[in-house]
């Protein structure tokens, strides 16, 4: 898929990429794939960004993906959701960053730090 695929898509299909890329992009990461994860990272922060686009409605369909059986999925969700219910992303966020989550929770705790501090920029 490509990023100008992006805007194609309909609202469901993007929250179901947004699953598929988010749990595919840790795989890579931890395969020792950065140029793989990079990639997938792209076309994430692409459909965040149409998702924000099509207005709250659209963006409101991540929070399904907040109980997401995989990890990766549920962090890339959690921050993205900040914005609009930081309670629900809080909860997951902090939820990850509880060890043992490795590198998940370390983004978890991560972005948990700079929302609480004011510095976190949404994608």
């Amino acid at each position: 898929m490509k990023k100008t695929d992006v805007k194609k898509l309909p609202t469901e299909e993007l929250v179901e990429k947004t699953r598929a890329l988010s749990s595919e992009r840790w795989r890579a990461i931890y395969a020792g794939k950065p140029k793989e994860g990079n990639r997938m990272f792209d076309l994430l922060v692409a459909i965040d960004r149409e998702l924000r686009a099509r207005g709250l409605e659209a963006q409101r369909q991540l929070l399904k993906l907040l109980d997401d059986p995989d990890p990766g999925t549920r962090c890339w969700a959690a921050a993205s959701v900040l914005e609009f219910a930081p309670s629900e992303g809080e909860r997951v966020l902090t939820e990850l960053a509880k060890p043992p989550n490795g590198l998940v929770g370390f983004s978890a705790e991560r972005t948990l730090k700079q929302w609480r501090a004011g510095t976190f920029k949404p994608l």
